[in-house]
């Protein structure tokens, strides 16, 4: 007998605040953007080359300074004369960059006169009416910061002459960022933040606007007809079934008739809208053409949910229009591509006809559920006996380290410690033999667990890093 399911009630939320905010680092080729993200991500993440235009895609990373933690993207360089359609493309990540980012860093060159990228750029910023920190690079030393400084002659109230090769000013660009950064916002006492918070992220073309559609009904978007409602991502809540939920649209709800195809370069520049939404977010549902596969832009975006602790489930859509051979190759190709992650769940749907839309809400159900699963004390160690009993930790060092006990110490993402006599002689193969026996015996479908282990000693206690599988 099939399952009934009632229409989908919705109404719109306003959008709740974001965690991590997302800083932008902006400006033409070659004045040192990927030598300065790598300076400040600690990290050696972005490809620096001297020949102009190497970074053509965006990249990011978490990072932290004075003890507040945000999120760094690198731009490829503006340049609006060029010609070249590479060259257009990497223009539009840099206002998609621009529009998601909650600071904008400007990064001229002090060793050249200004351009008229720098001015179209710097005009192009005004506009966004965005925080703006301006960082003229490569001063290497004092005698080149009266070159810097001709940033003022556009009107620029401080330019802050830095030198991302060698670390000069780096401080005070760091201060000078956070001090533009939006203040950290109370917990909302609304009573639907108690509510699965599910983000729908991956490129338009996959069908992330249809399955939206299909899951608040009657093939339409909910809207807020005021403009920029594309950067400040509106919340819906959905009742289904007699349950409730809050869906975080990833790059604002837009009516299906104002939805136009867009250019791959747009297509893969929504990873700052999917890290907004994911902050506000427990479930992560990353959505695919099942035919085209997981790109490798949407295993980075599953790659940065799972950092975060977030519950993930991968939808393979529209496969109405493949063979049942045909969606079993998808499957298996998306596993391989997200490898990191075996532990989260594949849906095969079809937004346009419905198909499988009842296996994504029971699957949402499930993962929600696991991403606030607590295990009891007792439970925990009576199977915690069993694993040691099974497989005892092997010698390290001519010794075998004691496991205790292990208690849950937190949920979403649940994360457990271990106390142990020496943390650091757990090998890393028997950390991850612990976390894939919880997995086995407690389940925590879609959900990364962590494990901590935990010196017992008196006095300070040492935490040996942190285990996410």
């Amino acid at each position: 007998m099939t399952k009934h399911h009632p229409r989908p009630v919705s109404r719109v939320l306003p959008a709740g605040a974001h965690g991590l905010p997302l800083v932008a680092l902006v400006g033409r080729p070659n004045v040192g953007k990927s030598t300065l993200f790598n300076r400040l991500s600690r990290k050696r993440l972005a490809i620096v080359h001297d020949e102009p235009g190497v970074t053509r895609d965006r990249h990011y990373a978490d990072t932290t300074a004075f003890g507040r933690d945000y999120t760094l993207i690198d731009t490829g360089g503006f340049d609006p004369d060029d010609k070249d359609p590479m060259k257009k493309g990497i223009a539009r990540h840099v206002k998609a960059a621009i529009s998601e980012a909650d600071v904008v860093v400007f990064v001229s060159d002090a060793t050249v006169p200004l351009t008229s990228a720098d001015r179209v750029a710097v005009g192009l910023l005004r506009k966004a009416d965005k925080p703006v920190v301006f960082a003229a690079n490569k001063a290497d030393s004092p005698k080149s910061d009266a070159d810097a400084f001709e940033l003022y002659r556009l009107g620029v109230e401080t330019v802050l002459p830095v030198s991302a090769l060698h670390g000069r000013g780096l401080g005070e660009l760091e201060a000078a960022i956070l001090a533009a950064l939006p203040a950290k916002t109370a917990p909302s006492s609304d009573p639907d933040e108690a509510l699965p918070k599910i983000a729908i992220v991956g490129k338009p073309n996959a069908g992330k606007s249809s399955l939206m559609n299909r899951i608040l009904g009657e093939d339409r978007m909910l809207v807020d007809d005021r403009p920029g409602t594309t950067r400040d991502a509106i919340d819906a809540l959905v009742e289904r079934g007699g349950k409730r939920y809050v869906f975080v649209d990833t790059a604002g709800l837009r009516r299906k008739g104002k939805v136009t195809k867009m250019s791959d370069a747009i297509e893969t520049a929504s990873i700052g809208s999917s890290v907004k939404a994911m902050e506000r977010s427990g479930v992560v549902i990353l959505v695919s053409d099942a035919a085209e596969g997981v790109a490798e832009q949407d295993a980075k975006i599953l790659g940065l949910a799972n950092d975060r602790g977030r519950a993930m489930i991968i939808v393979l859509n529209k496969i109405d229009l493949m063979s049942k051979g045909d969606v079993a190759k998808a499957e298996e190709a998306a596993r391989d591509k997200i490898s990191f992650a075996p532990f989260a769940p594949v849906v095969k749907v079809s937004a346009k006809t419905g198909r499988g839309m009842p296996d994504l809400f029971e699957t949402i159900d499930r993962v929600a559920t696991a991403f606030h699963q607590r295990v009891g004390t007792g439970e925990l160690n009576r199977f915690f006996e069993q694993v040691l009993e099974t497989r005892p930790p092997p010698t390290q060092g001519g010794k075998a380290p004691r496991l205790y006990y292990i208690t849950q110490a937190e949920t979403a993402p649940p994360t457990f410690v271990v106390i142990t006599s020496a943390p650091d002689s757990v090998h890393f193969s028997y950390q991850r033999f612990v976390s894939n026996q919880l997995r086995k015996h407690f389940g925590f479908e879609g959900v990364p667990i962590r494990v901590v282990y935990r010196e017992k000693r008196r006095g300070k206690r040492r935490v040996s890093p942190d285990q996410t599988t």
